[in-house]
Parts: C-alpha cells; sequence; structure tokens
C-alpha cells in the first residue's frame, strides 16, 4: 500500500520505518528540509535502538523516501499519517496547530478518496474537528475518512513495540476505514495481535487514559517509597509482593525522581484541562501531577539536606536523559534538577552515554555552571556528591572503589536505585536512595529448611541479619526448633 507520514520526528520516522519495513511504500514528508536530507543521507537526528538499521534498508530498496513536498505525498498514498507534535499550549491544553495547518495542507492537495489516520495524541473530540477542517479546505468535493490510531510507542524500545504491540487501536466511524487501516497491520496477524476497534473518540480517549493510568502508578509509587524510608521497610520488596498479585501486576512500581518525557507529563496535564473543560475534574490524574512535582522538590532537598548546604558545591550527574536508550531530555528529571542545582549555588558536571548534546542545548543558558564529560569519573573527579539520574545499564557496574578514590566527599545519591545499598557502603559512600535507605538484607533458607541467619535487635533500633555459628544449630537441633 502507499502511505504518506506527515511530521518524521520520533513517532512519524519510528511508524514510517516500521510500515515500510512490513513492505508497504512509505513517503516521510517534513517541512524542515535539513531534516528531510539528513534522513535521506541516512542520519537520524535523534537515537532510538535499531531504528538507523530499520531507515537504512527500507530506504536502499526504495520502499522508504523523504520529502518537503507533501503535494507529491498526497497524490502518490491512499493513507496519510498525521505525526506531527502536539505540544503543551495554553492551561495544559495540547496545541493543535501543526496538526491544523498539516490537514489543510493535505486537503489542498486531495484528488481522490484519501483516509487521513491521526498518529499523533489529539484531545478527545479532535477527529471530529479535523473532519470538517478537512471539508473547508478541500478543493472539489471528494469522499475521505478520518481515523484515529494512537501510538502506544516507548522511547528506547520503539522498534520492538511496534512490531509486537499489546494491541493497535483504531477508532473509524466508517467500515471501510476500518478495513484499510486493518489491512496495513497485516503482518501483525500472525503473531495474534489483538485489534480494538472503535469510534474515534474512543480511540482517543484510550491513549489518553493509557498515558495517565501509567502516571497515576508511578506516582503511587513514588509515595509509597517515600513512606518506606520513614518506616524502614524495603520498597524493593513491597513492589515484588504487590506485583505478584495478578490484579496489579509488576510494571511501573520502580520508584524514582519522578517520570518525565514528550508523554506523561503533557498528556496528564492535558486530560486535567480537558476534564476541566468539560466540568468533569480529573482528580487522581491531578494528584499524580502533583506528586510527580513535589518528588523532583524532595530530591533536591535530599540534596540539599546531605551536603548542608549548595553554594560553592560540585555536582558529579550520571545520566540525563529521562530515561535510558533514549536522547530525548525532554522533561528529564535530570535536567529540572540541574537548573535547581544551579539556582542554589552550585555547579555541575554531568555524564551521558547519548544525551549530552541534547542536553547542553536545553541548559544552555546555565552556561558554565553545567560542564559535561566524556565518561562517569570525569563526571564525578572532585565532586561533593555523586547523583545517579538515569538507570543507563552502564552505570549499574559502576567500579564504585575507583568512584569513591576520585570524588571530594563520598556521598552518593541514587535517584533511581539501580545501585545494591550494601554494596555502595562497603565502597565507603554515604549512599541515600529511595524507599530502601534503612531497607534490611533478606535472609533465606538453607537446604535443611531452616533459616540460614537470624534476626537480632541492633542498637540503632533496627533488625540487622547475622549468620549462625554452629553453637546455635546445634542448640536449635536439640530444642527440636
Amino acid at each position: 500500500m502507499n502511505i504518506a507520514i506527515v511530521g518524521s520526528g520520533y513517532v512519524g520516522l519510528v511508524t514510517g520505518a516500521c510500515l515500510a519495513d512490513f513492505g508497504h511504500n512509505v513517503i516521510c514528508v517534513d517541512a524542515d528540509g535539513d531534516r528531510v536530507t539528513r534522513l535521506a543521507n541516512g542520519d537520524i537526528p535523534f537515537f532510538e535502538p535499531g531504528l538507523a538499521e530499520l531507515v537504512e534498508r527500507n530506504a536502499a530498496v526504495g520502499r522508504l523516501l523523504f520529502t518537503v513536498d507533501i503535494a507529491l505525498a498526497v497524490k502518490k498514498s491512499a493513507v496519510i499519517f498525521l505525526a506531527v507534535g502536539t505540544p503543551e499550549g495554553r492551561n495544559g491544553e495540547a496545541d493543535l496547530s501543526q496538526v491544523s495547518a498539516a490537514v489543510a495542507a493535505i486537503a489542498a492537495h486531495v484528488d481522490g478518496y484519501r483516509i487521513v489516520v491521526t498518529k499523533s495524541t489529539v484531545p478527545v473530540g479532535t477527529g471530529w474537528g479535523l473532519r470538517d477542517l478537512m471539508r473547508r479546505h478541500l478543493r472539489a468535493p471528494v469522499e475521505f475518512d478520518v481515523v484515529a490510531n494512537p501510538e502506544f510507542l516507548r522511547e528506547g524500545s520503539a522498534i520492538e513495540d511496534f512490531m509486537r504491540p499489546d494491541r493497535i487501536v483504531i477508532g473509524a466511524d466508517s467500515a471501510r476505514a476500518a478495513a484499510v487501516i486493518r489491512e496495513i497491520y497485516r503482518p501483525l496477524y500472525l503473531i495474534e495481535t489483538p485489534f480494538v476497534i472503535t469510534d474515534i473518540a474512543t480511540a482517543e480517549m484510550i491513549k489518553y487514559a493509557s498515558n495517565a493510568l501509567l502516571a497515576v502508578k508511578i506516582s503511587f509509587m513514588n509515595q509509597i517509597a517515600n513512606l518506606c524510608d520513614d518506616v524502614r521497610a524495603d520498597v524493593h520488596t513491597v513492589a515484588k509482593g504487590m506485583g505478584l498479585d495478578k490484579r496489579i501486576g509488576p510494571h511501573f512500581l520502580h520508584p524514582g525522581p519522578g517520570y518525565g518525557g514528550s508523554c506523561f507529563p503533557k498528556d496528564t496535564r492535558a486530560l486535567a484541562a480537558l476534564g476541566a473543560r468539560f466540568g468533569t475534574p480529573q482528580h487522581i490524574v491531578e494528584s499524580a501531577i502533583r506528586v510527580n512535582e513535589e518528588q523532583l522538590q524532595r530530591l533536591f532537598r535530599k540534596i540539599e539536606r546531605a551536603l548542608a548546604g549548595l553554594w560553592g558545591r560540585r555536582i558529579g550527574m550520571l545520566g540525563l536523559s529521562f530515561k535510558p536508550n533514549t536522547s530525548d531530555v525532554r522533561e528529564a528529571p535530570a535536567l529540572y534538577l540541574c537548573r535547581q542545582l544551579v539556582a542554589a549555588g552550585a555547579s555541575i558536571c554531568a555524564f551521558d552515554p547519548i544525551a549530552h548534546e541534547a542536553a547542553a542545548r536545553d541548559l544552555a543558558d546555565l552556561g558554565a555552571s553545567v560542564e559535561y564529560a566524556s565518561g562517569a569519573h570525569e563526571a564525578v573527579a572532585g565532586a561533593d556528591a555523586v547523583v545517579i539520574m538515569t538507570e543507563w545499564n552502564e552505570f549499574r557496574n559502576l567500579d564504585l572503589a575507583a568512584l569513591r578514590s576520585l570524588v571530594a566527599s563520598p556521598l552518593l545519591i541514587d535517584a533511581r536505585n539501580i545501585l545494591e545499598p550494601g554494596r555502595a557502603r562497603a565502597a565507603g559512600f554515604r549512599y541515600l536512595c529511595t524507599g530502601r535507605e534503612q531497607a534490611v538484607e533478606p535472609f533465606s533458607l538453607d537446604s535443611a529448611g531452616t533459616l540460614d541467619s537470624q534476626m537480632t535487635s541492633a542498637s540503632s533500633g533496627l533488625y540487622v541479619v547475622e549468620p549462625r555459628n554452629a553453637a546455635d544449630r546445634a542448640l536449635e537441633s536439640a530444642i527440636d526448633i
């Protein structure tokens, strides 16, 4: 099938490359001529594992083309996907100006039946509005359909998510249009991907409701983690115990500095704004937004207290992207923290395996207060505190003894809980994390089914685990415990 993708950003490029890999002929359109030139030369403007190879392979066989000519793309394509940005606008509502401009441009060149598909995340009811907008800009009466086909791509694993999705959602008011979109995704039938065929408004709501619930889950676990620190519980074990309940599941139960990225912050605020506009407040989502903001403040205060003030302090920051395996720093907690620390008088030396250039552009106004290192050791050298902000795999296996020898002060704040507290403290660090700062190491059963360790009360009031000795074992055996 001949398909056009309007917008060659993250969603548009991933969608275009994957659909081309399905065997379709895809034309990606973008108004940015420099971006189109770069893409045509195989230069991907952001990092996503596997995407460069996918683009190169399909461009080489002629199934994936890039152009600034929207007229050409519309005339050659039966289905046109909208994948332009919907940034946050006034009062948290989605700014649909790019969507409207794209639809008007499409309508001006339509010369026969077309299906316009929204991949962009748009507020509920947008599909109806786009239909009216198309009619107003058509140069001659022609048939067309508008379909909602929301994306559920996770940055860092977008190719896998597209090729092996949890579901495909198709919102259409026309059986003809729904059938065409199902045909586009035919390769997914072989892996029995569930298809949700519904109306346009419901499909649009599925996207927002899904992202909002995941954001709520993250915020909930962050609050539980904070309480775990107060009551001396281990949030990792709490999360594991919760996740074993099939009604809850194990995903999105990992605490941290708060969610970021291009979706959760924007989409939760847009859903809250939509609820307010219709007089149906989304109190739970609004609470999740507040909790997320408070979590970022809580981390800042933790660093400030641990250092007894931030003026003149040097912070070694590991990780800048909002999550691993991506160069995206949009609403990244690390960048938010950078601004707070610099405003309080600290300087920062940061390292990220991929996202340092994007971060440097975003934080350019902070000038020399933020430096960028070429590796973790360089970033922490002479630091008064080391802060881990992104759970890149290479940070999970840091040589802590080597890091300890480089820092000016042995303070390690693990905002992502990726290190074992005992290992970090054994290396000589004062280790702070979220939800397990006072956690007790778990005990286990030996092969005979008896306790391999015993719980004794320490002077601090905490329970600690101590190995049993031979006398203990003999005594237990004698009294038949």
